[in-house]
């Protein structure tokens, strides 16, 4: 008999917990907090992640969810999916720092997949900075493949966070569902 007493569960974010959200996506990628994961951008970015107001958006955007994982009442990390014509984009990924390696981070993946299968999508995308070798290298070995489009990184908008450099841009992966 498997144990899954240590498997996270998996159900739809909701308003109240815009604050967790937040704060779990400001962990694994901003400030000290974040060097402790593998996921961390604090190198790439200062300010913010993420707010409240731009997590509140994504739970009322049409098409859109935010799937939290939890083992118990504790957040380990979060996915935002967002229906797009016949892909479903991948966004908001989160793995609390003290949770990464350990494969809450896959089962989130195959969680998402599992959902956009679902609604009927074929497709996953996801945008990623094109800088974040070890990040892609991840995703490549879930099947995603890189499509050589690039998208400029908002530099001027202080809400997806303030660039250390100049080069900063993403890069479009995409795995067939």
């Amino acid at each position: 008999m498997i144990d899954t007493a240590d498997e996270p569960f998996f159900r739809r974010a909701t308003q109240a917990d815009v604050p967790a959200i937040v704060a779990l996506v400001e962990s694994a990628y901003r400030g000290d907090s974040s060097r402790r994961g593998w996921t961390t951008e604090a190198d790439l970015l200062d300010g913010q992640r993420v707010d409240a107001e731009g997590v509140s958006e994504a739970l009322a955007q049409p098409g859109s969810r935010i799937v939290l994982a939890l083992r118990g009442e504790e957040l380990l990390a979060c996915v935002q999916l967002s229906a797009q014509e016949e892909s479903c984009h991948f966004g908001m990924f989160a793995v609390r720092p003290d949770a990464q390696g350990g494969g809450v981070g896959k089962r989130v993946m195959a969680e998402a997949e599992r959902i956009a299968r679902g609604l009927g999508l074929a497709r996953m995308r996801m945008s990623v900075i094109d800088l974040r070798a070890e990040l892609i290298a991840f995703y490549e070995r879930r099947g995603y493949l890189r499509t050589g489009i690039k998208l400029p990184f908002p530099g001027d908008d202080p809400r997806f966070g303030l660039p250390r450099r100049d080069d900063l841009r993403f890069e479009v992966l995409e795995k067939a569902l």
